[in-house]
């Protein structure tokens, strides 16, 4: 294929990062190849089946890594355009402030950032407003300064997650509205009106959206560049590895295998890697020649180093009333995200899940038989479950790494236990108040399903971390715009780019980011 079109850029991935990035790029006239390794998700029931997406994995992609004893394990990883933001649960939190500077936890340093907060600030807002973020800015004590206010008010909770906000505030908490990207237009009770994309179900968290009512990147950004002139995307396409000119300072190449099975070559004067942030460093690892021995832009040997996914609990309270929440994803607590009146180090937040159904409660059944009541059956425990998500800061550790083996397969070193303390503490301070909340005190149910089936090796959703940035390149992959240190046109723009986590879902932050690094490409590019 030597005869094969050569682009401004090619971005390699569809989801927070790479779909945001093309979206930004897409009006400038420049010609743009996407390749994305999968396909578009089929739209269908089991969209919305709980056994197809939780007990069955059935959109998960069929593969299987190496923890750091050689065990296989699923990870949770779907292969769609939109990335893995056809199955998030849309919740699109800024860092913290904080989170951009040195913060000492109860194991270690969260190092800072290359940029600050205020540096991110503005892109933030406009990532808000792209994504269709709803929610209100002030109510949250925590957060940053904010140049304006989210485009679309917060999802009005329903009545048993109203009288939660109720209670919280009665214990001197801060429960505010969690901030959702959803196409959703309320009438005045916060019902969907009839003409709402967004008709506000049960199935915003884990589940593909069949009404495309939820801000993915495949509806957001995918769809709308590819209206543009110039703008090309290629499904099925997956990446092997980038190959560089002579001097080692160009990718000259981006090699591909199709459906196919055929390989394909593509060459741009930019390349973008944004395929996840363990996907990522096994390209660049993969990509491997004499200029670069261990991989591209790994002169640092940071590359697949400092993999994060947070410490994370999926929790399941029982109500004393029954819980008739549909849309239970619009509540978060951040009072003790930075530390506590008894913890002098950050402990984490808490926010709402999707609400759990029978089945979700009959795949742990085995593990939760008689936890509440002997005689309490599942569809009863399902009707009264009210689900929390935990989220605590996992630090950057040099060991917990992506490495490949002679075979090709992906390895991922995880030591588990590391900064567990602040989330221990976390899931204490919510049980300590069951009681005051309408909940049976003591019991708050492990809800692994949101962990694959309690291998926290395979919570993948929010991994981060392992194409790190920074000022030095003798400790950083990518310079402050993301570009590689050792490369002049490649650049990398999902997750990977993080020295640390904080304690937020890492989409907006990821989303944010592209757009800044848009607009220097938007520069570059003239």
């Amino acid at each position: 294929m030597n005869d094969a079109p050569h682009y401004d850029v090619i971005v390699i991935g569809t989801g927070a990062g790479g779909g945001t990035l093309a979206h930004r790029l897409a009006p400038s006239g420049k010609r743009i190849l996407i390749l994305e390794r999968g396909g578009f998700l089929p739209r269908e029931r089991d969209n919305w089946d709980s056994t197809a997406v939780f007990v069955k994995g059935k959109y998960r992609a069929p593969e299987f890594w190496l923890d750091k004893h050689g065990r296989e394990f699923p990870p949770e990883v779907n292969y769609y355009v939109g990335g893995n933001t056809k199955f998030y649960g849309a919740a699109l939190f800024r860092l913290r402030p904080e989170d951009f500077g040195e913060l000492r936890h109860h194991d270690g340093m969260s190092p800072a950032w290359p940029v600050r907060y205020e540096d991110l600030e503005p892109y933030y807002t406009q990532a808000e407003h792209l994504y269709r973020v709803h929610g209100r800015h002030g109510e949250d004590p925590s957060e940053g300064q904010a140049s304006a206010q989210y485009a679309h008010p917060p999802v009005e909770h329903e009545p048993r997650i109203q009288q939660l906000s109720d209670d919280l505030e009665k214990q001197g908490l801060h429960p505010f509205h969690l901030p959702i990207g959803v196409d959703l237009v309320q009438d005045a009770a916060g019902r969907a009106t009839p003409s709402s994309v967004c008709i506000r179900c049960n199935r915003v968290d884990g589940f593909p959206c069949l009404v495309r009512g939820k801000s993915d990147a495949q509806v957001v950004c995918v769809e709308p560049a590819l209206h543009h002139p110039g703008v090309e995307l290629v499904t099925g396409a997956h990446v092997l590895r980038l190959e560089t000119d002579p001097t080692g300072r160009t990718v000259s190449s981006v090699v591909a295998r199709l459906d196919g099975g055929e390989e394909a070559r593509f060459s741009a004067d930019i390349v973008v890697v944004a395929c996840g942030a363990v996907n990522s460093a096994v390209l660049l690892l993969a990509s491997a020649n004499d200029r670069h021995p261990r991989g591209l832009a790994n002169s640092s040997d940071v590359v697949g180093r400092f993999y994060m996914r947070h410490n994370n609990l999926a929790l399941m309270a029982v109500s004393k009333e029954p819980n008739d929440t549909q849309f239970q994803k619009t509540l978060a607590l951040h009072d003790w995200y930075l530390g506590a009146d008894d913890f002098d180090y950050p402990l984490g937040g808490i926010q709402m899940l999707g609400k759990s159904d029978a089945e979700q409660i009959h795949g742990e059944a085995p593990r939760w038989a008689g936890a509440v009541t002997p005689n309490m059956p599942f569809e009863v425990m399902a009707h009264h479950s009210v689900d929390f998500w935990l989220c605590g800061e996992d630090l950057p550790l040099p060991d917990n790494r992506v490495t490949l083996d002679g075979d090709g397969r992906v390895h991922l070193a995880l030591d588990e236990t590391h900064n567990t303390a602040g989330l221990d503490r976390l899931r204490h301070k919510l049980q300590g108040i069951l009681g005051h909340l309408g909940m049976h005190e003591h019991h708050l149910l492990d809800h692994s399903l949101y962990l694959h089936k309690g291998m926290p090796i395979g919570a993948t959703a929010h991994q981060a971390g392992t194409v790190r940035f920074g000022q030095d390149p003798a400790s950083s992959a990518l310079d402050v715009h993301c570009k590689a240190h050792d490369l002049d046109n490649l650049y990398v723009v999902d997750t990977s780019f993080f020295p640390s986590i904080g304690a937020v879902n890492p989409s907006l932050t990821a989303i944010a980011n592209a757009l800044r690094v848009g607009d220097h490409l938007l520069e570059r590019l003239g």
